[in-house]
């Protein structure tokens, strides 16, 4: 199996054995009175290119990142840059996170917070709401047509955000046939992990007016925010950049030219 497939199976091995009932889960879900703040609201507010900052520990392909990092002064660091929003690792086998970094990240600001994981069932969008994510990842390779739909459903009625996430034509047809109003291009394949700095610009030319675009992985610099922004993009994700840099805050501020 490639990293992707060993990723999700793993995911779906934890599922399988999860004895919470769903409906049980879903009706604790739906009572969270909790304020969901707008992921697409943040990323179209201004009409400049918006940044999604990441808090990650580690990755499959690089290795600890940042082990020792405290995410509620790391995400204070990023709203002081100028982030639009955030993203939380919580996969705990692979990328070394926590739902318990994500609470921590999200009570430190006022922006919106992505859970970036792997979802694969519909506990897995319940707990999303459950620990306080804004918005989920659904990452199109992962999942079936029928989970792909199901979930955006799902979050929709708890009232998260999704970013659906593609790599490819044929993901990005799948993504707008369940509806996705938020796109995120990976320009790194999961399933090789080797980015194309290119593929962005590429698939952005089919997504149509109205679907909010986030381009993802291979964003180094201020360069590379003027390109994407050139080829429609709304927002950059960036991880590896941001939470290697010495000075976050100071990183960002660079990423978005407010230097």
């Amino acid at each position: 199996m490639n990293t992707l497939e060993r990723i999700v199976a793993a995911h779906r091995e934890t599922d399988a054995a999860d004895a919470r009932p769903v409906d049980a889960l879903l009706a604790e879900a739906g009572a969270v009175t909790t304020t969901v703040r707008s992921l697409e609201g943040a990323l179209t507010a201004t009409g400049d290119l918006a940044v999604i900052a990441e808090v990650k520990r580690r990755s499959p392909s690089k290795g600890d990142l940042a082990p020792g990092l405290v995410p509620g002064v790391l995400a204070k660091a990023y709203a002081a840059g100028g982030a639009a929003a955030l993203s939380v690792l919580t996969d705990s086998a692979f990328f070394g996170g926590s739902p318990v970094d994500l609470a921590e990240a999200r009570a430190a600001v006022d922006v919106p917070v992505l859970r970036k994981d792997f979802t694969v069932s519909e506990r897995d969008v319940a707990d999303a709401r459950l620990m306080g994510a804004d918005a989920i990842l659904l990452i199109v390779a992962a999942l079936s047509d029928d989970e792909l739909t199901r979930f955006l459903d799902l979050a929709g009625r708890l009232g998260l955000g999704a970013l659906v996430e593609v790599h490819d034509d044929l993901e990005l047809e799948r993504a707008l046939a369940a509806g996705a109003s938020i796109v995120g291009v990976n320009q790194r394949d999961l399933r090789t992990f080797e980015v194309d700095p290119e593929l962005a610009a590429r698939l952005g030319r089919r997504i149509p007016p109205g679907v909010v675009r986030i381009a993802e992985s291979g964003v180094r610099d201020r360069d590379d925010c003027r390109r994407l922004a050139d080829a429609g993009y709304h927002a950059v994700l960036v991880g590896e950049t941001l939470v290697t840099a010495p000075d976050p805050a100071a990183a960002l501020r660079s990423l978005k030219g407010d230097v």
